[in-house]
């Protein structure tokens, strides 16, 4: 067994229960929890990409890699979820991590693909946390990371996708003021731009990454450290890289500045 202490000095870990598992930031939060020894559950609509990552962990690792296939824009599938990790006695971390992007209007995408995107970013995770938190709660302790965006700042890329990615982070932050329980720690994690497939779908076709400057993109690796190594401190919406972290307060001051000043006119 891998003796490798985990994220949250625990004696033993359990399971912990990651969306989105198939690739990018979800398939790397999978990869170091593993290292830590945490049983997974890994959750995403590709089968074989799970079962792969699944295979390959539990191999080099020696713990338990379960794989659920769902589409969480789906409220059948989200209602198996929530029926799975009720199941799970010893659920430890929880992270909402599924997600996708879109590059067409507001106007000119199908209202059924708009209505996917809210149920994948905010009514999972609101689900899972309404299904989680009372068997945390029991055996005082967990962590809930739901991935939302630093997006949230600069409003992209579309309305229905920063308006989700912010109101999970707003839920993560009330969340943390209702659930009293000392040993269970929130956190919303808004990364930038990530070596990820995310732009590489037909949904976010017309996305050129040569746009955005080298030095403003992480990896996959990165965030996924910093956020689990930033878990303990509390901090509710965790921003991963200086960069982001500098680019997210002056999106936020603007933004501030403009309200206010429109508010006086």
């Amino acid at each position: 067994m891998n003796e490798k202490v985990n994220f949250m000095n625990w004696d033993t870990p359990g399971v912990a229960l990651i969306t989105g598992a198939s690739s990018g930031i979800g398939a790397e939060f999978a990869r170091q929890l593993a290292t830590q020894n945490f049983d997974l559950v890994l959750v995403a609509r590709r089968t074989e990409r799970l079962n792969a990552l699944s295979n390959e962990l539990q191999e080099k690792y020696s713990i338990s890699a379960e794989v659920i296939t769902a589409d969480l824009s789906k409220q059948s599938d989200n209602e198996i979820l929530v029926s799975k990790i009720k199941e799970i006695e010893n659920l430890d971390v929880l992270i909402n991590n599924a997600g996708f992007g879109l590059m067409s209007s507001f106007l000119s995408t199908d209202l059924a693909k708009l209505l996917e995107m809210i149920s994948v970013h905010f009514t999972s995770p609101v689900m899972f946390c309404h299904a989680a938190i009372p068997g945390m709660s029991k055996i005082g302790r967990g962590v809930i990371i739901n991935t939302s965006s630093i997006g949230i700042f600069d409003h992209t890329p579309g309305i229905i996708y920063s308006a989700t990615k912010a109101a999970v982070t707003l839920f993560s932050e009330l969340l943390r003021k209702n659930i009293r329980v000392p040993g269970i720690y929130i956190q919303c994690l808004c990364p930038g731009f990530t070596h990820t497939e995310f732009t590489d779908t037909d949904l976010m076709r017309g996305f050129n990454p040569d746009m955005v400057a080298p030095e403003r993109w992480m990896t996959a690796e990165e965030v996924v450290s910093l956020s689990l190594a930033s878990v303990k401190n509390r901090d509710i919406i965790f921003i991963p890289g200086e960069h982001n972290v500098i680019r997210a307060k002056k999106l936020r001051k603007k933004s501030v500045k403009e309200y206010l000043d429109a508010r006086i006119l």
